[in-house]
């Protein structure tokens, strides 16, 4: 029996609310830029973290073909990776995502490494999905805490960036400097906001970053307030050694005050 820690029970709300609202009764479309907090070497030594986008009205066929949800589905986090079977992008089912499990009522309360390793590779089996990297495709709420930057959608751009991706060829195309995983959330978001997020010249000699795609955002949202921003934050899993120490650099109060 785990531990049912204030941590835990912290946790269970704060996912519980999260799932709540971006469920597909939530009242409108979105698309979320999911700012995730470095950690392991990443977290030590680039700070950098990792970006994708959550889409709530678009689901994954495969990892590779994407179509409109169902009435009971929650949507599909799609981002680029290194290593990932000759792939780009890859588009994974929310929960499997967050949490590496189908339903809501498998969430564990709390995970320790050999129950995250057995959910991840019970579920990566399941989508045939291999690679390097495979093992950040699923389950990254146990790594870290993810910060979510969430702006409105039609259904009209969504068809239409269903047919985009599905018509381009997706091999992996990953650069560190010019393609990274901030530079395709860049490419999504754009598509919705043309020139929403942009690169910071001085900021991150021209990099792009998922700090800087975040903050950049932000202030569109301020000039455009059809996007309609909201943030919410989804909690790391209680039980894994914590991920990077939140501060200025990552904390939403920190951007609503400095943005």
């Amino acid at each position: 029996m785990f531990p049912f820690s204030k941590l835990s029970k912290s946790f269970v709300f704060c996912a519980t609310m999260v799932l709540a609202g971006l469920s597909p009764k939530s009242a409108h479309a979105q698309a979320t830029l999911l700012l995730e907090e470095p950690y392991s070497y990443d977290g030590t030594f680039a700070g950098t973290g990792h970006a994708a986008v959550y889409l709530s009205r678009i689901c994954a066929e495969t990892p590779t073909l994407l179509r409109r949800c169902g009435p009971d589905e929650y949507g599909v986090v799609i981002s680029r990776y290194h290593h990932l079977e000759g792939r780009d992008w890859v588009a994974v089912p929310l929960l499997p995502y967050l949490y590496a499990v189908d339903n809501p009522g498998d969430v564990p309360l709390y995970a320790d490494i050999k129950l995250v390793a057995f959910l991840r590779h019970q579920y990566l089996r399941k989508i045939d999905l291999s690679g390097i990297d495979a093992y950040q495709v699923v389950g990254s709420a146990y790594d870290r805490t993810t910060y979510g930057f969430r702006i409105a959608t039609t259904p009209e751009q969504d068809d239409a960036l269903i047919r985009k991706l599905n018509a381009e060829t997706n091999r992996e195309a990953y650069a560190l400097l010019n393609r990274n995983c901030a530079d395709f959330a860049k490419q999504i978001i754009d598509f919705y906001y043309p020139h929403a997020v942009h690169r910071s010249i001085i900021g991150d000699l021209a990099v792009m970053t998922p700090k800087q795609a975040a903050k950049s955002l932000t202030h569109s949202a301020k000039r455009d307030p059809q996007m309609h921003l909201t943030t919410f934050i989804i909690p790391q899993v209680p039980g894994l050694k914590r991920a990077s120490r939140c501060t200025a650099y990552w904390s939403l109060w920190c951007w609503r005050k400095n943005m």
